[in-house]
């Protein structure tokens, strides 16, 4: 059992699909002896019908997505692990809500957002967000700002840092830069 531990028990690294979350996650899983939480895809039964008319079944879609998210996050957050506490995640619930803002009528958002909330108020918060794409996280960043969680983003050149903890500027827009994004801040984590 590794010695080291994080000075946040719990982490979410979060960003766009394929910029490195997961790779980062499992690099910091390793040193660190974190439990890890994968956010895991399972096949949405409604999905064939969204893709037939989205309209009329994107509420069910996103309903399904948030009710999985929300199960695998119960499990892996509420059962617990008497000797490892700290946790390593690569998505955070809050990212439901931004693909059903995308997908959904207002009047059904509403709703959705209802629903959402009553089932994030139980869950465990991060100790720190990690974002490596902040452009198309705003959202998932905003959150994490109101409810005091400190963020550590990734910008690109020329974009505004104002909102965010601890802003690292650069041109950050490949897979390839997790493992620079790894030892960068590998060691302001201890």
């Amino acid at each position: 059992m590794n010695t080291e531990s994080l000075a946040y028990p719990f982490i979410v690294i979060e960003g766009n699909i394929g910029v490195g979350k997961t790779t980062f996650c499992r690099k910091l899983q390793e040193k660190y002896d974190a439990r890890l939480i994968l956010e895991q895809f399972s096949d949405n039964p409604f999905l064939p019908y969204f893709y037939e008319n989205p309209e009329r079944h994107a509420f069910s879609v996103e309903l399904f997505f948030m009710t999985e998210r929300h199960r695998q996050l119960q499990e892996e957050l509420i059962q617990g692990d008497l000797f490892n506490q700290q946790i390593v995640s690569d998505y955070i619930f809050i990212k439901t809500l931004l693909f059903a803002k995308n997908n959904l009528n207002e009047e059904e958002y509403r709703l959705f957002k209802r629903l959402f909330h009553v089932l994030n108020a139980h869950f465990k918060k991060p100790d720190l967000v990690v974002v490596f794409d902040h452009t198309h996280s705003l959202d998932a960043i905003y959150e994490a700002l109101k409810t005091n969680i400190p963020v550590i983003s990734f910008i690109n050149s020329g974009n505004n840092p104002k909102k965010i903890d601890y802003p690292i500027t650069g041109n950050f827009t490949t897979a390839k830069g997790s493992k620079f994004y790894y030892n960068l801040i590998k060691h302001s984590l201890n």
